[in-house]
């Protein structure tokens, strides 16, 4: 049996844990929508078609705030297609899924399922096909009280009372090239500049997130954020991260590990930011959205590969269906989002149901639960309050870990000194919640704790 130590100290804290920082993702992505939290017809649909068997795991799982339309989707999206009547609203080839967009479930029909659930809304404008005069548009759609033409559509729509939504994604992984009209650096930093400049005109009590690089391996890493941030510090309060974890190479160990590499890219980030505030001589910090993070690599294939032919209406794609081990790299990766609470302020699972999702449905037939679920929920549970700087002594190893680069591609990263066990401490009410990672594959583990000041 290995034994491990840990000290920690109700004074010593690494920061609150925002409210944000438990949040999903719906995408326009397979059957994320439709036949996910949307089927009309279903048994447990309700009028509007949200399945209410889908919304019970949903407020059970517990997120706070919900990414909305994309993802790759929203850089070929136009928000207007989908408002107003249903009956008038136009089909659509969605370029980055190959599939037909029906645009029957569109942003009202959003916030309205945002309301039910009990979740914040957070709503990502297209920089893809489509520029800063649109954002403003949307925002004046969703936010402005009334007597402008896009407020008033909105009134005619059904809603009298401006939607009011505070969280804003300038665009999404806009250095992939396999994104709808990729940009450079600095063509991205302009137009997301140009974009939040309008949008905090219409509106200046939103939040926006400034796109980051699409991964920690992609070659843009790093200068990506540097020259973005530079563009768009006077602009924006956040800056995106996504990650997701893999088990390419069929080494658990290395697996398990990968949480660890989360915590570096994370950190590099924060240098990179602040950076950017210390050529400034600004006090200004920018805060981390970890906007997409979850394991996937099973479905993770060329994109060649994933394509349903003929243009299909929500193909059942990336529909990873997950195992123990999973769940356990799933926990390390909550975890090292607690440990980064100082800066990681929100985060979004990608994503919510069906498509690399915790939660799983048949068309037509019911609903369950993935193993990811469960630490998922742990983590929304459990996690809110004052997160401890935790002294950690265990026994370590060596690995290699199989990071993806952009979509397709594979590189080897070394890991070394991996602690046996990985842990965050959140002090709550008086209490004291441990998460608690063991690693070693064949020893079970005796943790010591020395907690003080409780």
């Amino acid at each position: 049996m290995r034994t491990s130590t840990v000290l920690l100290d109700r004074d010593f804290t690494i920061g609150h844990t925002d409210k944000r920082l438990f949040g999903g993702f719906i995408e326009h992505l397979g059957r994320c929508v439709y036949g996910g939290i949307y089927e009309p017809g279903h048994p447990t649909a309700d009028a509007k078609g949200f399945r209410q068997d889908v919304m019970d795991l949903v407020r059970e799982i517990g997120p706070t705030i919900m990414r909305y339309p994309g993802g790759n989707f929203v850089s070929g999206y136009n928000w207007e297609d989908g408002v107003g009547p249903v009956e008038d609203r136009p089909a659509r080839l969605d370029y980055a899924w190959f599939s037909t967009e029906p645009n029957t479930f569109g942003t009202n029909e959003f916030i309205d399922w945002c309301k039910m659930s009990g979740i914040e809304p957070m709503l990502a404008v297209n920089l893809g096909t489509r520029g800063p005069q649109d954002a403003g548009y949307f925002v004046e759609y969703c936010n402005h009280p009334g007597g402008t033409y896009y407020s008033d559509l909105r009134k005619k729509h059904g809603y009298e009372e401006p939607h009011g939504i505070k969280f804003w994604c300038l665009g999404n992984e806009m250095d992939g090239p396999w994104q709808t009209c990729a940009k450079t650096a600095d063509e991205y930093g302009r137009i997301a500049h140009e974009a939040a400049k309008i949008m905090r005109w219409v509106d200046g009590s939103i939040e926006l997130a400034a796109c980051g690089s699409s991964g920690r391996k992609m070659a843009t890493f790093g200068a990506w954020e540097d020259t973005v941030l530079d563009h768009t510090f006077d602009h924006v309060e956040w800056i995106s991260m996504h990650t997701y974890l893999n088990n390419y190479a069929s080494d658990t160990p290395a697996f398990l590990a990968s949480p660890d590499v989360m915590d570096a890219f994370i950190e590099e980030v924060v240098a990179i930011a602040d950076s950017v505030a210390a050529r400034r001589r600004s006090k200004k910090r920018i805060m981390l959205s970890f906007d997409e993070w979850n394991v996937w690599y099973r479905t993770r294939r060329p994109r060649e590969a994933r394509i349903k032919p003929g243009w299909p209406v929500a193909p059942p794609i990336l529909e990873e269906i997950y195992n123990m081990q999973d769940a356990l790299a799933f926990g390390g990766a909550a975890i090292s989002l607690l440990n980064h609470a100082d800066r990681v302020r929100s985060a979004c699972i990608a994503q919510l149901v069906n498509v690399i999702a915790p939660i799983m449905t048949e068309t037509g037939g019911p609903a369950w639960r993935q193993t990811i679920f469960w630490p998922f929920a742990d983590f929304t549970n459990h996690g809110h309050g004052e997160v401890l700087r935790a002294r950690v002594t265990s026994d370590t190893y060596d690995t290699y870990y199989f990071d993806p680069a952009g979509m397709d591609d594979e590189v080897r990263t070394k890991v070394d000194n991996v602690p046996y066990l990985k842990l965050a401490a959140v002090a709550r009410d008086g209490g004291l919640t441990l998460f608690l990672l063991n690693r070693d594959l064949a020893e079970p583990m005796l943790v010591r704790i020395d907690a003080r000041s409780f």
